[in-house]
């Protein structure tokens, strides 16, 4: 009985082990997954001395990840050289001008599937009519020299090109690693619930196995994407026309907006002096009649008062003389 009571709780404390170490590796994911399941091997192994002999095998453990050269940028933007086993994630960006447009674009297309590459993504346009066009490529990481020369080698001129390369083998390696660890776990919780006999433990494991199994779906993911980087260059090209000089003289010039702007100052011009008569008609005038009628007025009374005058000096000198 004692023996059996012992067995009973041996899968509660693995279990118990497991899910400790687990919120251990949730919190420490970023710095990576290595140590967190190192632990969790121990702790199976450790109950009973020995983890294959509970029928949990030992974790694997991360694979060393290979020294980097000088040459690229790594994933961490330092200088390092590039192997002939390295995985480089190189991206880049040019603006090509050509003679004809559509021609320069067929070529394009068929030098680029030439050497193994597809074209993921384009878009055009028109400026008055001038055409434009910007086109993604993929290529193949081991004829992207060739095909930069190719593409540039189909335009009269290339106003600006940036290329970038970033080894990426480094990441591949250490998540490489972690899904090996992952999967380790995943034997080792399989393992676990063969030995379960409650529906309780069953559930406990079942809920264990499906996060490890979510881990590894996320980081095969990620490692596979930087793998289709690192295969396949991207490379954006914006194709266009060179602009004519005398077309650009042209365009400057608009005989409509001169027209336009004539008849703005002309009839700016007017409204000036429409508003002027507007004044002169509601002020100008009765004040013009009022001055007039005050002229009148003052002249009136001067006339009147001259006229009083002159009989009576006169009336005055004929009694002197008299």
């Amino acid at each position: 009985m004692s023996g059996m009571s012992r067995s009973t709780r041996r899968p509660f404390r693995i279990i118990l082990a497991f899910a400790v170490v687990l919120l251990v590796a949730a919190a420490c994911s970023s710095a990576g997954a290595s140590p967190v399941f190192d632990t969790i091997g121990s702790a199976i192994g450790g109950e009973g001395g020995n983890g294959a002999a509970n029928g949990a095998p030992d974790v694997a453990q991360p694979a060393e990840a290979p020294a980097p050269g000088k040459g690229v940028i790594d994933e961490n933007g330092q200088a390092v050289a590039q192997r002939e086993d390295a995985l480089i994630v190189r991206t880049g960006s040019m603006a090509v001008e050509v003679s004809d447009f559509d021609a320069a674009l067929a070529k394009a297309r068929t030098a680029v599937t030439g050497l193994g590459g597809y074209i993921s993504g384009s878009q055009m346009a028109t400026d008055g009519d001038q055409p434009y066009a910007s086109i993604t490529y993929r290529i193949p990481s081991d004829r992207w020299e060739d095909a930069l020369t190719a593409l540039k080698a189909l335009g009269t001129k290339v106003r600006n090109e940036q290329t970038q390369a970033v080894e990426v083998t480094t990441a591949v390696v250490d998540l490489d690693a972690r899904i090996d660890n992952l999967r380790a776990t995943e034997r080792s919780l399989q393992a676990i619930m063969a030995q379960a006999t409650k529906i309780p433990d069953i559930l406990e494991v079942q809920s264990q196995l499906t996060t490890v199994r979510g881990e590894i779906e996320r980081l095969t993911a990620e490692r596979d994407h930087l793998k289709d980087q690192a295969s396949y260059g991207t490379l954006t090209v914006g194709w266009s026309m060179p602009v004519v000089a005398v077309a650009t003289v042209q365009g400057a010039w608009d005989p409509a907006a001169v027209v336009d702007e004539a008849l703005a100052q002309l009839v700016q011009l007017g409204q000036g002096v429409f508003t002027a008569g507007i004044w002169i008609a509601i002020v100008g005038l009765p004040l013009l009649l009022i001055g007039l009628v005050l002229v009148g007025v003052v002249a009136l009374l001067a006339r009147r008062l001259g006229v009083g005058r002159h009989p009576t000096a006169t009336t005055e000198g004929g009694a002197s003389n008299a």
